[in-house]
């Protein structure tokens, strides 16, 4: 008899008549709108429509337009369509593919190519922060290790001659050792006196930026002694990174990709990426884990300051052939923060976000070229996609977000 009831009970009763049926569509949707890519990408539509109201507010047109709106309404519209669709067409067509120019293969992938020549370091250095994330901490250090890295990879580029593709591969690593031995001050002086990495990275932006400044006025370190002005000496044609014929982009594109494989193998399947999260998540637990959670930190920027300084040895070498200033690190070290950011420091995230602002610098200069816009409108797009990501409440608000659903 026991048996019995036993058997009964383990038997589930059939759902009620009335009962709700499973909508598969509607649970995809939610897990969608439950994940953070969502509100990335929500973040980036937000920010063009701004861009769009900049561009109405901006344009002469839709203000002469505007003048007389009352009178004939469809006219300012009219503008305003012309306007905003203009420039985002023309943005389009500066990064992936312009229809009006069709008449050789290399017409057709100039702007893609463009656009994969931007994207190389800004995908290496977004991971350069992205890593930082993982461990709570904030890399905002990304341009002096980019121009520490860019400065020792110049100097092996013009100094040692070395056989082709070695030479390019030893510029690269000394590159991305001397980025990482700066980040790793960082991270020690954190580990060790609690310093706060913000400031240490703002300190020593400033001091890789003088330093290099000096070495570039120096003829003994980094000057060319043929030029009075600060350029360094022009690389040696067996460090260059060459373009394709006929197009900008170079390996450097491979080598970001590269990166980013390496990148998700160490934060998903290495014992050190398992303790790189676990401090990021909680490193008090983590040390009552038994984990060096200095150890981590160091490793972290040191890590992350390699990555910059890979970013800086890719600028060198892919785009050099009369000597670089100063200024080589083009402002990618703080835009590296935008793309960690936008990708969520995940590997593949990171690297569409890479793309992305690739394609928004290839892009502006076809944009301002075509429709007069100025270049800034793509810097404004990206602030805006910043504020947007830092303040998720106000997308679900503007996209009536569903409620529950998590940030």
């Amino acid at each position: 008899m026991s048996n019995q009831i036993a058997q009964q009970a383990a038997v589930p009763e059939p759902p009620p008549e009335d009962a709700p049926r499973r909508d598969v569509g509607r649970e995809i949707l939610h897990r969608l709108f439950n994940g953070t890519p969502m509100l990335s990408v929500l973040a980036v539509v937000a920010s063009l429509v701004v861009g769009a109201i900049l561009i109405g507010f901006t344009n002469p047109r839709v203000a002469d337009a505007a003048g007389y709106f009352f009178a004939r309404p469809g006219d300012t519209f009219a503008a305003l369509w012309q306007a905003v669709s203009g420039a985002y067409i023309s943005l389009f067509q500066g990064a992936i593919f312009n229809p009006n120019r069709m008449d050789s293969v290399q017409q057709v992938l100039a702007p893609l190519s463009t656009t994969l020549y931007y994207a190389a370091p800004l995908i290496i250095a977004g991971l350069g922060v992205a890593i930082a994330f993982k461990v709570g901490l904030f890399n905002i250090g990304g341009r002096g290790q980019m121009l520490v890295g860019a400065g020792v990879a110049g100097w092996v580029g013009f100094t040692v001659p070395l056989p082709p593709v070695i030479h390019v591969a030893v510029a690269l690593i000394a590159g991305a050792l001397a980025g990482a031995l700066w980040g790793g001050i960082v991270g020690l002086l954190k580990a060790r006196t609690g310093a706060h990495e913000v400031i240490l990275t703002i300190m020593l932006n400033y001091v890789a930026y003088l330093g290099i400044q000096y070495a570039l006025r120096n003829p003994d370190l980094l000057r060319n002694q043929d030029n009075n002005n600060p350029v360094s000496p022009p690389m040696m044609d067996t460090a260059i990174l060459h373009s394709l014929p006929g197009f900008r982009v170079h390996a450097g594109i491979l080598i970001a990709i590269a990166v980013v494989i390496l990148y998700w193998w160490f934060i998903e399947r290495s014992n050190l990426g398992y303790q790189f999260r676990a401090v990021g998540l909680n490193p008090d637990a983590a040390r009552q884990a038994g984990m060096n959670v200095g150890l981590v930190t160091t490793l972290a920027m040191a890590f992350g300051g390699a990555f910059m300084g890979l970013a800086g040895g890719v600028q060198v070498t892919g785009q050099v052939t009369s000597g670089f200033t100063a200024n080589i690190d083009a402002g990618i070290g703080f835009e590296a923060i935008t793309v960690a950011l936008l990708g969520r420091s995940s590997p593949w995230g990171t690297l569409v976000a890479g793309l992305l602002f690739g394609a928004m610098r290839a892009g502006g200069f076809n944009m301002q070229a075509a429709q007069q816009i100025p270049i800034d409108l793509v810097l404004v797009l990206q602030a805006f996609i910043v504020l947007f990501i830092a303040a998720p409440a106000l997308v679900k608000t503007i996209f009536f977000y569903p409620k529950g659903a998590r940030s």
